[in-house]
């Protein structure tokens, strides 16, 4: 029995190994060769040490917010709210102009706060995004799927507005949402029309 655990033991440390390098290469941008992307992911990793990007497979559900739970596949973003379950929003159905950068925003109360996500879309890996509200700024989390798709998610959270709508009677609660990259520069933008 002895003997045997030695072989688990060894295989797991091997295995182990072995994943370190596949990570680093994950992580690292396009085009960097295989040699230098344990070098490349250590400055990613010291660049976006703000970041609150998670890296998915496809299906794996997230704890968005207390009973919300969200998660990527490669036809969109899935996410599920006590009230609404099995909600989507789809990157293939040619509803999002996936040629040019942007963002989208579904937003719904839940559990006495507001839950607000979307789906990005542009260059460059995304590292964080802010919302802006009528009561503040918000930063979020980015989810995406290993690789380059090209898109992504993001949830946050947010008091609920003060009043139910505007003087015109339409609510702009979310003024903009803007996905940064590690480096904090915009990778997409969403404003509000009343947002100027």
């Amino acid at each position: 029995m002895t003997r045997m655990k030695k072989y688990v033991t060894a295989a797991a440390v091997a295995a182990a190994l072995v994943g370190v390098p596949t990570m680093a290469h994950a992580i690292a941008p396009a085009g960097t060769p295989a040699s230098t992307a344990g070098v490349q992911a250590t400055t990613v990793a010291k660049a976006s040490s703000s970041s609150s990007a998670q890296v998915v497979v496809p299906g794996k559900r997230i704890a968005a917010a207390p009973k919300v739970q969200l998660w990527l596949t490669k036809e969109g973003k899935h996410w599920s709210t006590p009230t609404m379950a099995g909600q989507f929003r789809s990157v293939t159905d040619g509803n999002l102009d996936m040629s040019q950068p942007g963002v989208s925003l579904q937003a719904e109360p839940v559990e006495g706060r507001y839950f607000l996500s979307g789906i990005y879309h542009g260059k460059g890996d995304a590292a964080t995004v802010k919302v802006e509200t009528e009561q503040g700024a918000v930063t979020g989390t980015i989810v995406r799927l290993a690789g380059t798709p090209g898109w992504g998610g993001w949830y946050a959270t947010s008091k609920l507005p003060d009043s139910p709508k505007s003087k015109d009677g339409k609510r702009d609660f979310v003024r903009s949402v803007t996905v940064y990259d590690a480096a904090g520069r915009t990778i997409a933008k969403m404003a509000s029309p009343s947002s100027g």
